[in-house]
């Protein structure tokens, strides 16, 4: 078990590199975009639609990443409430599993309108890119989300020693 997670852990840094070029390519076009305005009168046409797909890539490519380290912003009202009575496993066992289950909605809506763009076959307005793609991988990476939010919240309840990484 103990090896299948140092594999996943592994493959988990193939999203946030995806998520990186993204920031990285969205940096640059920025850069360009505003030179080119500024100094040519000539902006990127489609800067708009390349930011909000680089965006969608870039928050989404890291949510299951960021979910299951729970690296997320979190409020620790009770966490001194339930370190004291030493159910702090059990808890954030509870809330992951839990949140974990309630990503199945966004998951559906979200399916749900990448298929109608799909079907009404819409794209971006300048480069004339499928929108269901964006809807497809926003999708696809949120059921990511939901299974390892799901997992890492089984494994707080059955093995906590797992989450933790060892660094040799």
């Amino acid at each position: 078990m103990a090896a299948l997670l140092h594999i996943i852990r592994r493959l988990s840094n193939i999203p946030v590199l995806v998520a990186s070029a993204a920031l990285f390519i969205l940096m640059v076009m920025t850069f360009c975009d505003v030179v080119l305005r500024s100094v040519f009168n000539a902006p990127i046409e489609a800067a708009t639609e390349l930011t909000r797909i680089l965006m969608a890539i870039l928050v989404f490519a890291v949510l299951p990443v960021v979910s299951s380290r729970n690296d997320h912003i979190a409020v620790d009202l009770t966490d001194g409430i339930f370190a004291r009575l030493r159910l702090s496993h059990i808890r954030d066992g509870i809330i992951f599993i839990g949140s974990g289950i309630m990503l199945y909605w966004p998951i559906k809506r979200v399916y749900v309108l990448a298929e109608r763009a799909r079907d009404y076959g819409d794209v971006t307005e300048y480069l004339a890119i499928p929108q269901f793609y964006v809807g497809w991988f926003i999708t696809v990476f949120t059921a990511i989300a939901a299974v390892a939010m799901i997992v890492t919240g089984i494994l707080h309840f059955v093995a906590p020693h797992l989450l933790t990484e060892r660094r040799t």
